[in-house]
């Protein structure tokens, strides 16, 4: 008998995938997100697969899914993990339940510790195991995080997910593909994954949770936690009241007056080209998301949760791709859009602004010439505590918007003092220093954005310091 054919649909601005797992005639989508076109293009490359069931490991929390649209679209059973209350019908199942999709025999294993109710699925042909569908519980030598449900939760998923992944090395044979939905730059993995596929006999001798004792993993996996998006907390419950259809199309456009008027309303009018157009020239309280970075997970953690979203965009392509993303995370339409550059966005000169750029070698320099320069370094906080520049102030972008007034009060304290105001913004690779730029320029303090690669800190003869306490985390801005 042949072995399934899987086909992984990536979603790397997100860090996910999806799969397409078909035989014979018959075929099962797992984990689809919400843009099933997709789906749809594979299904017409394999015009004889019928799917019967569309699957989900967990009720995501870092994307919207298209999984109950496209069950009732091809008429096929929608399978969901028992437990949650969903808002519509669906084939709710878990630990020992099976079903079959012509020759492959699919059977369900609860996997707690990314959620309560995550479950894995084990597809096998003639009673061997060909691939396990591990959602956010076993990973390319990782796990999904325990802490998306909240603090009170976390230390016992954290248990549960060491249990889990013993339960998937030792349950399913050892050549079976592992085929997770997370860990591809994922917030939903705990730590960085390794490679793009596996075998459970591979894991089982790789995984750490397949290596440690519990205590030693469960320590482990809860030191290593980091921030997640503040945007997960809508996706679960989307999720279970069950997504409808998206609208893809073109948004209205926004000309120079309404982009004026959206701005000085507290809209976010959203620049999506490379960040070094924004920062040589820009239409004056725009926010520069440089769609070639991770803009759509910045976007979404950084946002007003609600707040309207105009795009701007060099081209169409490039606006469409976005909203498609957005579609992705629950944000359905944008208020708007112009195609174009900043003098067709603009009304006026006035109306436009610019931002200097510099790298890791002028920042060297400019510290030389004053050591009280005000440096905010926006990177996360494990980042930072592998080492950061001496004297460095640390805001992750994900808390800036709330310390853009301590941001402020500093640059106004330097001037009061006949010192230079400027801060210089920083971070790992210069994306999210231009993000941070853009939101410190729109309240008025003046900002110089390293574009530059943190790697670049040590030619620059840069001092770095690792500094663990706790006060330079997360709290470091309210001193």
């Amino acid at each position: 008998m042949p072995k399934p054919q899987i086909i992984i649909i990536e979603t790397p601005d997100l860090g996910d995938r999806s799969y397409v797992v078909g035989l014979g005639s018959t075929a099962v989508v797992v984990d689809p997100q919400r843009d099933i076109d997709r789906v749809y293009a594979v299904l017409a490359e394999h015009p004889d697969w019928t799917v019967t069931h569309v699957i989900e490991t967990h009720m995501h929390n870092d994307y919207v899914s298209g999984g109950l649209v496209l069950a009732e679209e091809l008429s096929a059973g929608y399978v969901v993990p028992v437990g949650h209350e969903y808002q519509f019908s669906a084939l709710e199942m878990g630990e020992g339940d099976t079903f079959e999709s012509g020759d492959m025999s699919w059977r369900v294993l609860h996997t707690p510790g990314h959620t309560p109710h995550h479950v894995s699925y084990a597809v096998s042909v003639d009673g061997k195991d060909e691939a396990v569908f591990t959602g956010g519980s076993l990973l390319f030598g990782s796990v999904g995080r325990p802490d998306l449900i909240g603090p009170e939760a976390t230390e016992g998923l954290a248990h549960a997910q060491w249990k889990s992944v013993r339960k998937l090395v030792e349950g399913i044979d050892d050549s079976a593909a592992v085929m997770p939905t997370h860990g591809f730059g994922s917030f939903c993995s705990a730590t960085a994954t390794v490679g793009l596929e596996s075998t459970i006999g591979q894991q089982a001798t790789t995984n750490p949770a397949a290596l440690l004792d519990e205590h030693e993993f469960v320590t482990e996996l809860l030191e290593g936690l980091d921030a997640f998006p503040a945007y997960y907390k809508h996706m679960g419950p989307a999720n279970e009241q069950g997504a409808r259809e998206i609208d893809l199309s073109p948004a209205d456009v926004a000309d120079a007056d309404e982009l004026r008027r959206r701005i000085e309303a507290g809209e976010w009018v959203v620049d999506l080209r490379q960040r070094r157009l924004w920062a040589a020239e820009h239409l004056a309280g725009s926010l520069s998301f440089d769609a070639e970075g991770n803009a759509i997970t910045y976007l979404g953690w950084l946002i007003p949760w609600g707040t309207p979203i105009t795009l701007l965009g060099a081209t169409q392509e490039q606006i469409s791709e976005f909203q498609r993303a957005m579609a992705r995370i629950g944000i359905d339409r944008p208020a708007g859009q112009n195609v174009g550059e900043p003098k067709t966005w603009a009304r006026k000169s006035e109306d436009l602004g610019t931002v200097q750029r510099a790298d890791f070698q002028e920042l060297a320099k400019a510290l030389d010439k004053d050591s009280q320069l005000l440096l905010v370094d926006a990177r996360r906080k494990t980042e930072w505590q592998e080492g950061h520049v001496d004297g460095a102030r640390h805001i992750p972008l994900h808390d800036l918007p709330e310390a853009i007034g301590q941001v402020k009060a500093w640059s106004d304290a330097a001037k009061h003092a006949g010192a230079d105001p400027t801060v210089w913004v920083s971070c790992g690779s210069g994306f999210r220093a231009m993000v941070a730029a853009s939101l410190l320029v729109r309240a008025g303090v003046p900002v110089v954005a390293v574009d530059d690669d943190f790697t670049a800190t040590e030619k620059a003869g840069l001092p770095i310091v690792k500094d663990t306490h706790a006060a330079m985390l997360g709290n470091a801005y309210t001193d």
